[in-house]
């Protein structure tokens, strides 16, 4: 089990326990241990006992649980506090913006036990009543139930990805000799999926029973001799389907998918005399077998090279393919450095030399910290004394450390009225600039677009970090005018981040493309807040990829001689 599983376990307990009104000091220290394992380097659940006890913060009680939910896949005391309450209590609390004093005022007061509770206490008008509560809490709940309806049934993709290799562990130890394979979105690259769809090839039927017996199986929505479908934990469904050797290849291209893409690919064998389904590959005329053992057979038997699953949304990709335009995507290998993290100098769990340690261990050979600028008070922002001097830091650890250079930097809040959070003459003594709007992303379209338009146009500014401010599943992007921004970008010389942190994952991938097409240069970033957010560079790829990427057109793909060159500062504005 993956370390943020099992802290998001705690922090639920925790939760239960405030609604429940349980001692503070228990329920702190069930939140203040889910933040130490989240924030651990190594996997929890191959620490030892006594290693595991000795983490700060996890006591006897806490490692037992813990251990429990190792072996098991569930804690049974988060279980019975769960049985306390109605079950669509959780769902409230997972409301952006209900806390769980927020929560257990409404169901103390209100016996507000769902989502459909809540609605029908905001149609009577009897949250406005609440004491502490009023109008613009009522209006916070309603955005966030709206929220929630635009966004239910859908998972981040990262936490999918985390929940398919758990499962695909306990598929591969019942049955070693098989194959298993991960179809759907979530090979694709998609930001966010729907459920979690696995191959099996070369396995029994009992492959099934063994599905059916995970430990994180909530509920088992059918189960057959070919198909079966469960409801993993936090409401994941998850589909394994059967298939013989002879289809695999045909069964991965027709279960990754897009729909777009599948049809335009059936279409093709039509007019080639065949026809292709999640078998194979067949003449029409004589129903004979064309192909279908490999995907790359099945493309090939269509005259096309094999397409990049990140590729297959139906944008242009088979044309391309046909052509022999299809690009060599960008690899995770290919990323030198990472121009976006943050350290204990403002909200970053982790030091300096720490983070670049971790980053030496990523593979790569360059970072830039850019911690916060002082108007981020949260996250105890630097001001232009305190930024020069944590600069002066950085450069000492630099120079103390082999295989990794540091290069110092900010990441500059835009502030509402589009200047920059520090002075220029600060600003122009950093290595580079991470110019962001973290605040005030509810102004209207026009507003917001001049606000970023006037930041660009600082000659210190050399990329635009998470440019559309959207949070997946949580947040729309901002009213940005993303082509005006794209155009000034290209016309000064800035860098456009696609930012990995997998709530974000922004630059979109269909903006990426068009930044790249208008001669805008991007950067990956991980946007790292401890030493294991290098992770993050993972689905900062995944969405350069889907935007047809290559290591050429990505300024962390390069040395640290070019990177330095091509940087606004050193390069300026385009001719």
């Amino acid at each position: 089990m993956e370390n943020v599983a099992i802290a998001r376990v705690l922090a639920e307990i925790g939760d239960l326990l405030e609604i429940r009104g349980d001692n503070p000091f228990k329920i702190r220290a069930y939140r203040n241990a889910s933040q130490v394992l989240l924030d651990h380097p190594e996997r929890v659940s191959g620490l030892a006992a006594a290693d595991l006890r000795a983490l700060p913060g996890v006591g006897k009680d806490i490692a037992g649980r813990v251990t429990e939910l190792i072996q098991t896949g569930v804690s049974t005391f988060h279980q019975e506090l769960a049985a306390e309450f109605p079950a669509g209590l959780l769902d409230v609390l997972r409301l952006q913006g209900v806390g769980p004093k927020t929560a257990a005022l409404l169901f103390r007061e209100l016996q507000v036990g769902s989502i459909d509770d809540l609605t029908r206490a905001l149609d009577s008008g009897a949250v406005r009543d609440v004491r502490g509560m009023g109008a613009g809490k009522e209006a916070q709940l309603r955005k966030a139930i709206d929220d929630h309806q635009t966004f239910a049934g859908r998972h981040l993709a990262s936490e999918v990805w985390k929940q398919a290799h758990v499962l695909l562990a306990h598929l591969a130890e019942g049955f070693p000799d098989a194959t298993f394979d991960l179809v759907g979105s979530l090979r694709r690259g998609a930001e966010t999926c729907g459920d979690l769809d696995v191959l099996a090839t070369n396995a029994p039927v009992d492959v099934m029973a063994h599905l059916v017996g995970f430990g994180r199986v909530e509920r088992v929505l059918g189960q057959g001799a070919t198909k079966s479908s469960v409801r993993l934990v936090r409401g994941l469904q998850a589909d394994l389907r059967l298939v013989p050797a002879i289809s695999r290849g045909a069964a991965l291209q027709y279960f990754t998918g897009s729909k777009a893409h599948n049809i335009e690919l059936r279409d093709r064998a039509l007019r080639q005399g065949l026809t292709l389904n999640e078998y194979g590959l067949y003449r029409l005329d004589d129903h004979a077998s064309v192909a279908g053992e490999t995907e790359a057979g099945i493309y090939e038997a269509l005259g096309l090279p094999w397409i990049p699953p990140e590729l297959r949304e139906g944008r242009g990709e088979l044309e391309a393919a046909r052509t022999g335009h299809l690009p060599t995507l960008v690899e995770r290998s290919d990323l030198r450095g990472d121009l976006h993290c943050h350290t204990t100098a403002t909200d970053g769990k982790d030091s300096i030399r720490a983070m670049a340690l971790a980053a030496r261990d990523a593979g790569l050979t360059y970072l830039a910290i850019t911690d916060h600028s002082q108007a981020l008070a949260m996250a105890n922002g630097l001001d232009e004394h305190r930024a020069l001097a944590h600069a002066a830091v950085v450069r000492g650890i630099d120079d103390e450390l082999d295989g990794i250079t540091l290069l110092t930097g900010i990441e500059c809040d835009i502030r509402a009225d589009g200047t920059m959070d520090l002075a220029d003459d600060c600003l122009a003594q950093l290595d580079v600039v991470v110019a962001s709007v973290h605040s005030q992303l509810a102004q209207d379209g026009d507003r917001m677009t001049d606000r970023v338009l006037r930041a660009l146009e600082c000659p210190w500014v050399d990329i635009l970090g998470h440019p559309t401010g959207r949070m997946l599943l949580r947040r729309e992007p901002s009213g940005l005018d993303i082509e005006a921004v794209v155009t000034a970008a290209a016309r000064l010389g800035v860098a456009m981040e696609i930012n990995g942190q997998p709530h974000r994952r922004d630059l979109h991938d269909v903006h990426a493309r068009w930044a790249r097409d208008r001669g805008v240069r991007i950067v990956l970033s991980s946007d790292a807040h401890g030493v294991g957010g290098f992770d993050h560079l993972h689905w900062a790829t995944f969405t350069a990829r889907r935007a047809g990427l290559r290591p050429a057109d990505i300024l962390t793909c390069q040395a640290l001689p070019d990177l330095r060159a091509s940087l606004r500062r050193h390069r300026g504005a385009p001719a």
